[in-house]
């Protein structure tokens, strides 16, 4: 264990958090925590949980949200903004009340925004971030305590576009690709506590976040932040379409709901709705893999690779 980690742990102990300050029937539903659940992939993950057999608890910022959630079986509605630590420290105290312990963490809130790199406002990226990415490690940071008690699991829905990059989305891809790092690097620092650090990689499902991120472009352009051309409008509208016509996301729930239950859990799901998809995230993954490879100081022959690669298929 590292240093980082140790001292992770130790906090954790010293705070009383591996000893449960209450015995818990064994035969109660475990509970899990579900962030951003109040439509789209959150809501479909809450509710094949709470069908499979976990209390579910949800959370979302808007009280119709709250309430309509709070209407469903084994769902309990948390009010929860990621970026808000007071929120988090509420609901971490709401679920220890609670009693039931916490075996899973899925970080799902996430916002995209069309605004380009380059030349958007920086509060568009900044805001971006704090959402997808400072969302789950305050989240995490503040009900870790009782997942290790449990010896359980915490996952980040993150997406395709944390290996395949994508033009003007005002760092969303960016984002994708940090929670890819944030993951690997938590699985390290927590190997040793029992907890299972995971990632799921949604490719194009249906989901209210086409419709956000088109009207806040047109929105922010009609407000001179940015310009649009007649063919990025086009493009915008084709993209908000397409929505209409893209799968439920039931594959995305159905591989939490593996995460949460299986014996041997994977570290990344990739949970794409059709075979192009998989195709152009694999081949993205292994074209990093040539450009770190190619006319570099140290770099392996192609019989080299394919010895590696069987090797790494091997484990």
């Amino acid at each position: 264990m590292n240093g980082l980690a140790r001292i992770l742990v130790t906090a954790m102990f010293l705070c009383g958090l591996i000893a449960s300050a209450h015995a818990r029937d064994a035969s109660e539903p475990k509970a899990v925590l579900v962030t951003g659940a109040s439509s789209g992939i959150g809501y479909k993950i809450a509710e094949v949980l709470a069908g499979n057999g976990f209390h579910v608890y949800a959370g979302a910022r808007k009280a119709e949200d709250l309430a309509r959630l709070d209407e469903m079986h084994n769902i309990t509605a948390v009010r929860l903004d990621v970026t808000v630590q007071a929120d988090i420290q509420a609901a971490v105290e709401f679920v220890r009340k609670e009693g039931r312990g916490l075996w899973g963490i899925v970080n799902n809130a996430g916002v995209a925004r069309y605004s380009p790199l380059a030349t958007a406002p920086i509060e568009d990226v900044e805001f971006t971030f704090d959402v997808n990415v400072f969302g789950p490690i305050r989240v995490n940071r503040a009900f870790l305590p009782l997942v290790i008690e449990s010896g359980g699991r915490t996952a980040t829905i993150s997406s395709l576009n944390g290996f395949v990059a994508g033009p003007g989305d005002g760092g969303y891809t960016a984002s994708k690709f940090a929670v890819e790092g944030y993951t690997d690097s938590l699985a390290l620092e927590l190997a040793e506590t029992g907890v299972h650090v995971a990632v799921v990689e949604p490719g194009g499902y249906k989901t209210r976040i086409r419709d956000k991120l088109v009207t806040e472009a047109l929105a922010s352009a009609k407000a001179g932040e940015f310009d649009l051309s007649d063919e990025e409008r086009e493009e915008l509208a084709r993209y908000q379409e397409s929505n209409e016509s893209m799968k439920e996301p039931d594959e995305v729930a159905q591989a939490v709901l593996h995460l949460m239950t299986s014996d041997a859990p994977k570290k990344r799901y990739m949970v794409a709705p059709n075979p192009r998809q998989a195709a152009v995230t694999i081949r993205a993954a292994l074209e990093r893999v040539v450009q770190l490879n190619t006319d570099q100081p140290y770099s392996y022959d192609r019989d080299e690779l394919v010895a590696l690669l069987d090797e790494l298929l091997g484990d």
